[in-house]
C-alpha cells in the first residue's frame, strides 16, 4: 500500500451518527477535551431525520458545545439497504442491448434453493414492462459493432419518456470494455429527456458480468431518490438548530463518501451502518492487540457479524442484498439472527420461535408501553433479571416489567408452562432459541473460512450485543469476549473514526503472456493502474476539506489460469512498476494458499483491475483508566434466570470500574447504553482503557486469583494456538454463466 503524506486535517468537534431501526446512536469526540459523549435516541421511522435532529440537540447539551463547535458530521444509515429489502425503492427503467431484455429475469438461471420444491426465483425490481432495447452493441475488446443513429435514439428517448419514470439504467452487452462509449450513449439519451435521470452501468461499476453489473447501477437509481429527499431532509433540520457541518456518509468498503458522492453514488453506502461497527471493532482490538476477532453488532432488529485476522476486516467483492448479488467492495458483514426487538411467538406446532418479524421502535418492545402486546427478546432480559427495568438507558426510558410479564405468561401458556417461574421460563427459552439460531449461523460463517471459532475473540456492540454475547460465545465456543467501553453506540464512534475511501475498478481481460512475452500486458496493466490513479486523486480531492494526514493507494487484479471458471483478487505489491514474475508469482501463491496448488505452466489471464484510495482522518486517541488496589465493590445483586435456575449475580456500574478489575460470574454490568451480562465459569477483567474481557475459565477455577490475573495479562489463561490466517481465507469468487459477455 502505497502511502504520502499530506497537510493536517482542520480540527474541531466530530459527531458520528448511525441511524437504526429501535435507536438513532450518536458519539461526539471534542479534540479540545480529548473526550467522548455519546447519545441514543429512539428512532422516528415515519422521518429518520427528525431523531437526528432531536439528538444532535440533546447530545450538543450533554458535551456543552455550542452547534458551532461542530466541524464534520459523519453519518451511517441503512435507509437504501431497507429500501432494497422491502422493495420500496424508486420507480425506474433499464435500456440494454437489443436481444437482452431479460437480463434480470434470466439472473444466473439457478434456483434460490435447490432442495426446495416450493422455492420462487426473485422478482426483479424492474419489471419487464419498463426494460427497453436499443441496436447498440460492443465486441469484447470495447470496439463497437452496433451503433444507433438519431432517429433510433429519438425513438428510444420517446420510449423512456412514455415510461413516466424517475431513472433509467442503460447497460451494453461488453459496455465494461468500453465505458465511455456507454457514457456518450446514455449522455446522447439525457439530452432528449432532460426530466428522467439516465445513469450508465459501466461507467458507474465498468466490472464484467453484465447481470451484476446491471444490478450496481440499477439499484443506484432504485434508491437515489429516497436517499436525495433523506439527506435534503436531514440538512434542513440540522440547520434549524444551527448545524451547518459538512456531512460525510460512511460507505460499504469501511470507508466514508462526501454527501455529494454519497447522493451520486448511493449504492456505496448501503451497508454503512454494519461496516462502521465492524471497523471500529477492528481499531479497537489494537490496543491491546488481538489477532483474530467476530464483530456482533446486536440492535433492536437484527444481529450481524463480521470476521477480523490481522487487524485488518475482511474485504468482499461481492454479498447479497435482499436475495440480490451486489459486485461492490464491501465489508464482509453477514446476518445471523434476531434483534432485540424480534419476537417471540409459538406456531401452530407448540414450537417456540424468536423471529424474523420485530416490533422495531413503533410501539416496539411490550415493555416500552407503547401498545406493544407480543413478547420481544428485550422482554425477555427483563423477565430473567438480565435487564433492570429501571436502569433502561440509564433510567431515561424505564421498562415495564409487569407488561412484559403479561406477554410471556401467555407465550408459557402456549408452551404448558405454568406455575410461578413460568413466564421466566418461556423467556430463558426463548434466548436459548434466539443464541442457537446465532451460534448456529455463526458457526458457519467461520467454518467457510476455514476458522476454528476457539480461536476468535468476540467483540459485541449494539444495544443488546453486550447482553446476548456471553449467552453466544458459551454456545458457539468462543473462549474470550471484549466489550468496548460504550458498545451501545459503537457504530456511531465508528463513523467517527472512519477514514475517507473509494474504491475503482476496470476491466482488463486480457492474458499475462509467456516469460519473455509479458511486456505488453504489463504495460496494459499499467496504464490502467495510471488511469485509476488519476481518478482516484481527482475524486479526493473533491471531497472537500475534511482531509486525512495521509493518503494511502492499493493495487489488486483479479486472475485465474485458463480456462478456469473462477478468479482471485491478488493483492499486488504498493512499490510500482512490477516485473511479469512479481505479479504471476502473486496469483501462484495466492492460488497455492487457497487450492493447496499451483500450475507453472497454465497460462494466466488477468481480469478486472482494483485501486483502492484511503485519506486517513486524523487519528483518535485511546484513554487510560486509573487503576486501584482496592477491589471493586458491586453496587448490588439481582437475581437472574440462567440455565433454568435463578442465580444470585453481583451488580456493577461500568463507570465505577478502574484498570484491572475483576470479578467472577454470574455478575451484571450496567451502563446507560447497554448491559453486560458474565456467565457462570466466565471470569471478566478491566484492561488499561476500559474495556471489559470476559475469559471462560476453562481448567482454571482452582488457580490462585494472583495467577489467574496473571494469566489474564499475559493472555495464556486458555491455550488457543494461532493459525496461519492467509492459509485459512477461500477465494471471494463469482460463478461464470454465459449470457452475453466473455467469460
Amino acid at each position: 500500500m502505497a502511502v504520502v503524506a499530506v497537510g493536517k486535517a482542520g480540527q474541531g468537534a466530530r459527531i458520528g451518527i448511525d441511524v437504526g431501526g429501535t435507536f438513532t446512536d450518536f458519539a461526539l469526540y471534542d479534540p479540545e477535551r480529548d473526550a467522548f459523549f455519546h447519545h441514543k435516541q429512539p428512532s422516528t421511522p415515519a422521518d429518520p431525520a427528525l431523531a437526528v435532529q432531536q439528538g444532535l440537540a440533546a447530545l450538543l447539551q450533554k458535551s456543552a458545545l455550542a452547534a458551532g463547535d461542530v466541524a464534520l458530521l459523519m453519518h451511517g444509515t441503512t435507509i437504501g439497504l431497507n429500501a432494497i429489502i422491502q422493495r420500496r425503492g424508486a420507480q425506474v427503467g433499464l435500456v440494454v442491448t437489443e436481444g437482452f431484455r431479460d437480463v434480470l429475469e434470466i439472473g444466473r438461471a439457478r434456483m434460490p434453493s435447490s432442495f426446495d420444491f416450493h422455492a420462487t426465483r426473485e422478482t426483479p425490481f424492474i419489471s419487464r414492462e419498463r426494460v427497453l432495447e436499443i441496436g447498440a452493441r460492443l465486441d469484447p475488446q470495447g470496439n463497437r459493432t452496433r451503433w444507433p443513429d438519431e432517429a433510433e435514439i429519438a425513438r428510444s428517448a420517446a420510449a423512456i419518456a412514455a415510461l413516466g419514470v424517475e431513472a433509467i439504467t442503460l447497460m451494453l452487452i461488453n459496455g465494461y470494455a468500453n465505458p465511455d462509449a456507454e457514457a456518450e450513449l446514455a449522455a446522447l439519451l439525457q439530452a432528449q429527456v432532460p426530466d428522467t435521470t439516465i445513469l450508465s452501468a459501466a461507467e458507474l461499476w465498468p466490472e464484467i458480468r453484465e447481470y451484476e453489473r446491471t444490478l450496481v447501477a440499477g439499484l443506484n437509481a432504485y434508491i437515489q431518490p429516497l436517499m436525495q429527499r433523506y439527506f435534503a431532509r436531514l440538512t434542513a433540520l440540522v440547520g434549524e438548530i444551527g448545524v451547518d457541518a459538512p456531512i460525510l456518509v460512511t460507505a460499504s468498503n469501511g470507508g466514508s463518501l462526501s454527501l455529494a458522492s454519497a447522493l451520486a453514488r448511493p449504492i456505496d453506502t448501503v451497508l454503512s451502518g454494519p461496516a462502521a461497527g465492524a471497523v471500529a471493532a477492528t481499531r479497537l482490538a489494537t490496543v491491546p492487540p488481538v489477532e483474530r476477532l467476530v464483530s456482533f453488532d446486536m440492535g433492536g432488529t437484527s444481529s450481524d457479524i463480521a470476521v477480523s485476522v490481522g487487524g485488518q476486516a475482511e474485504l468482499a467483492t461481492r454479498t447479497d442484498i435482499g436475495g440480490l448479488p451486489l459486485i461492490l467492495p464491501v465489508v464482509g458483514v453477514s446476518a445471523i439472527g434476531a434483534g432485540g426487538g424480534s419476537k417471540v411467538s409459538v406456531d401452530a406446532h407448540g414450537v417456540l420461535r424468536v423471529g424474523p418479524e420485530s416490533a422495531g421502535a413503533d410501539p416496539g418492545p411490550v415493555a416500552y408501553g407503547r401498545g406493544g402486546t407480543v413478547a420481544t427478546v428485550t422482554d425477555c432480559y427483563l423477565m430473567t433479571g438480565l435487564l433492570d427495568p429501571a436502569a433502561f438507558l440509564g433510567g431515561g426510558m424505564p421498562l415495564n416489567g409487569a407488561l412484559a410479564g403479561q406477554a410471556l405468561t401467555t407465550v408459557a401458556s402456549a408452551l404448558g408452562l405454568h406455575g410461578e417461574d413460568a413466564a421466566a421460563q418461556a423467556a430463558s427459552g426463548a434466548l436459548s432459541v434466539a443464541t442457537a439460531q446465532m451460534a448456529s449461523e455463526l458457526l458457519k460463517a467461520l467454518a467457510q473460512r476455514g476458522f476454528d471459532p476457539s480461536d476468535f475473540t468476540l467483540v459485541p456492540f449494539g444495544g443488546a450485543g453486550p447482553t446476548h454475547a456471553n449467552l453466544l460465545a458459551e454456545d458457539a465456543g468462543l473462549p474470550r469476549i471484549v466489550v468496548p467501553l460504550r458498545p451501545g453506540t459503537f457504530c456511531a464512534m465508528g463513523a467517527v473514526t472512519t477514514d475517507l475511501r473509494r474504491d475503482f475498478v476496470r476491466g482488463l481481460r486480457r492474458p499475462l503472456g509467456e516469460p519473455g512475452q509479458q511486456s505488453e500486458a504489463m504495460e496494459q496493466l499499467g496504464a490502467t493502474f495510471d488511469r485509476l490513479e488519476l481518478e482516484a486523486h481527482a475524486w479526493l480531492a473533491s471531497q472537500g476539506e475534511a482531509l486525512s494526514q495521509s493518503v494511502e493507494t492499493s493495487y489488486a487484479v483479479d486472475m485465474r489460469y485458463g480456462g478456469q471458471a473462477y478468479e482471485l483478487k491478488v493483492d499486488l505489491p504498493a512499490t510500482r512498476p512490477w516485473t511479469p514474475e512479481q505479479v504471476a508469482e502473486a496469483f501462484h501463491a495466492a492460488h497455492t494458499r487457497i487450492y493447496g496448488f499451483r500450475d507453472t505452466h497454465a497460462p494466466i489471464e488477468l481480469g478486472t483491475v482494483r485501486l483502492a484510495i484511503i485519506g486517513r482522518m486524523p487519528s483518535i486517541g485511546a484513554t487510560r483508566l486509573s487503576s486501584s488496589d482496592q477491589a471493586v465493590e458491586p453496587k448490588g445483586t439481582r437475581r437472574v434466570f440462567l440455565s433454568g435456575r435463578w442465580h444470585d449475580a453481583e451488580v456493577y456500574a461500568r463507570s465505577a470500574l478502574r484498570a484491572g478489575d475483576c470479578f467472577d460470574g454470574p455478575a451484571i454490568v450496567e451502563q446507560d447504553d447497554t448491559t453486560v451480562v458474565v456467565l457462570p465459569g466466565w471470569y471478566a477483567d478491566t484492561d488499561d482503557f476500559g474495556n471489559l474481557h470476559l475469559l471462560r475459565y476453562a481448567q482454571a477455577s482452582d488457580l490462585p486469583v494472583e495467577l489467574i490475573e496473571t494469566a489474564l495479562t499475559e493472555g495464556t489463561l486458555i491455550d488457543a494456538t494461532p493459525i496461519d490466517a492467509a492459509n485459512a481465507v477461500p477465494p471471494d469468487t463469482t460463478p461464470t454463466a454465459v449470457t452475453g459477455e466473455a467469460r
